[in-house]
């Protein structure tokens, strides 16, 4: 929440800016008279005096700077420290003097603002009631328009964010459109003028062209290329996203602005022949640029694992002959002593590091391989709490249908963190580890019991960098292919994994 404030206050600080800069550059490009000209022809129309500077740029700029300002009051001191710590009463004072000062700035600004109104109205009281009126409508709409962006930001944090900030995808479109907001935001104050037909172009194809765009390259390509391959669906697929877009923000223009039906129909007509022959060829440009740099990252991505692992296998052979040979004379020295557990568990160690130096740096194995390493990790485990009568330990593997080649190592961080983790000699502790096939899929699930740790475990922060690498290598050997899902309590953590093996 601290980072999104302080990105919050950047982006409000930068529209301010924006805002300000819009207002000063006509008075640098034109000269008064051009100015008088151009901003003063109300004025002139009810024979008032007009001042550019008095009449106009003072008075703008003094409601964009009212408006940051009581915006930086109200979201950065009134509601943090006052309304959410419940403190009501001086928080609802603050509230109340805040809206004032900006209803009497507002109203200041508004009666030289529009200022010909004086010679409109028959009487001075009757223009001063119309300044008073146009504030107060002022006050109450900022007012609305904050508690909306109050209640849907505390919405994003409640449901979206977390979820958002899980899937790389999701994260990732979510920043396109916020880059393209951003940019769509700037024209807007880089065309603030008192020009209805700029805003009105600005307006409608703005948000037009971005929507057809992100549709195009999220929704309508990818299904394209991944999916049917059929050019009449694409086709109709483009069309149907084109024409219900434009016809949607036609209707929204034209109830927004009270526009003229003709010339909203004009610019749809425009915005279509556009998208048509410039946007759609080069949405499509851009997509297949994008799809080889993603295709070309994946590549270099999965020949440095391949290196790494190499490296570590490298490293791991320091001298696997003395290690086998150290194993089988512990082997046959526990079989000598009749001690049937240490001579099991010797064994099955050996299984494992067998696996780990022949197995462990192939692309993919068999899946019974897999889930050999897995049945020798959890019975060394349970010899480990073989005495401990309170933790039950169950493990649920059909191999039936699991006739498949999987990516090494892939099950086993689920099943280590579960043992870390869901393990206590102190309190009752349950681990269930549950493995089944398709002809298509694989799905393994692991549940395990919490426990708190100890002030000074070393292992009490390192819950998900395990999880956090296994899911970077199923997002990366498994795009699109896999489904997983994490929930945890205080008490409990479950694990489901669907990987698609025969796609």
């Amino acid at each position: 929440m601290d980072q999104f404030r302080k990105v919050e206050f950047g982006v409000v600080t930068g529209v301010f800016l924006l805002l300000m800069f819009s207002l000063l550059y006509p008075s640098i490009i034109y000269n008064v008279f051009e100015l008088q000209s151009i901003y003063g022809h109300k004025f002139h129309q009810y024979n008032q005096v007009f001042d550019y500077y008095i009449h106009y740029l003072l008075p703008a700029m003094a409601r964009v700077i009212l408006v940051y300002v009581s915006f930086i009051l109200i979201n950065y001191v009134i509601v943090p420290k006052f309304l959410e710590k419940r403190n009501w009463l001086p928080g609802i004072v603050l509230v109340i003097i805040a809206m004032l000062m900006f209803f009497v700035g507002m109203m200041v600004a508004g009666s030289y603002y529009n200022g010909y109104l004086l010679g409109v109205y028959s009487t001075v009281r009757g223009a001063h009631m119309h300044f008073a009126k146009s504030a107060f409508i002022s006050t109450v709409f900022f007012a609305v328009i904050y508690v909306v962006y109050y209640i849907l930001r505390g919405l994003y944090f409640e449901y979206v964010h977390r979820q958002l900030m899980a899937n790389p995808l999701q994260r990732k479109i979510a920043k396109e459109v916020l880059i393209a907001s951003g940019l769509m935001v700037l024209l807007f104050i880089l065309t603030f003028t008192d020009s209805r037909d700029l805003f009105l172009i600005t307006f409608f194809f703005g948000p037009t062209l971005l929507a057809i765009a992100f549709i195009l390259f999220y929704k309508v390509y990818p299904d394209f290329t991944r999916g049917h391959k059929n050019k009449k669906i694409l086709w109709r697929d483009m069309g149907l996203a084109i024409i219900g877009v434009i016809i949607l923000m036609g209707f929204i223009t034209r109830a927004i602005t009270h526009d003229r039906g003709e010339r909203i129909v004009a610019m749809m007509s425009l915005a279509a022949a556009f998208c048509v022959l410039g946007l759609a060829p080069v949405s499509w440009w851009l997509y297949k640029s994008r799809q080889q740099q993603v295709a070309t990252v994946v590549t270099l991505k999965k020949a440095l694992g391949h290196s790494a692992a190499n490296l570590d296998f490298l490293r791991a052979q320091i001298n696997p002959h003395f290690l086998f040979n150290a194993l089988n004379t512990l082997f046959g020295t526990a079989l000598q002593e009749n001690a049937a557990r240490t001579s099991e568990g010797i064994q099955k160690l050996g299984d494992m590091m067998r696996f780990m130096l022949h197995d462990n740096h192939l692309e993919k194995i068999p899946l019974d391989k897999e889930v050999a390493y897995l049945q020798n990790y959890i019975d060394l485990q349970r010899l480990r709490v073989l005495s401990s009568p309170d933790i039950m330990i169950e493990v649920n593997i059909d191999e039936s249908q699991c006739q498949h080649e999987i990516a090494p190592m892939l099950l086993i961080p689920f099943v280590e963190n579960a043992f870390k983790h869901g393990i206590s000699l102190r309190h009752r502790s349950r681990i269930v580890i549950s493995l089944s096939c398709n002809k298509q899929q694989v799905f393994f699930d692991v549940y395990n019991s919490v426990h708190p740790r100890p002030e000074n475990d070393p292992e009490r922060d390192s819950m998900g960098i395990g999880l956090n690498n296994v899911k970077e290598r199923l997002a990366l050997l498994y795009p699109d292919r896999h489904e997983l899902s994490i929930r945890h309590t205080a008490t409990e953590f479950f694990v489901h994994l669907t990987i698609d093996v025969n796609s």
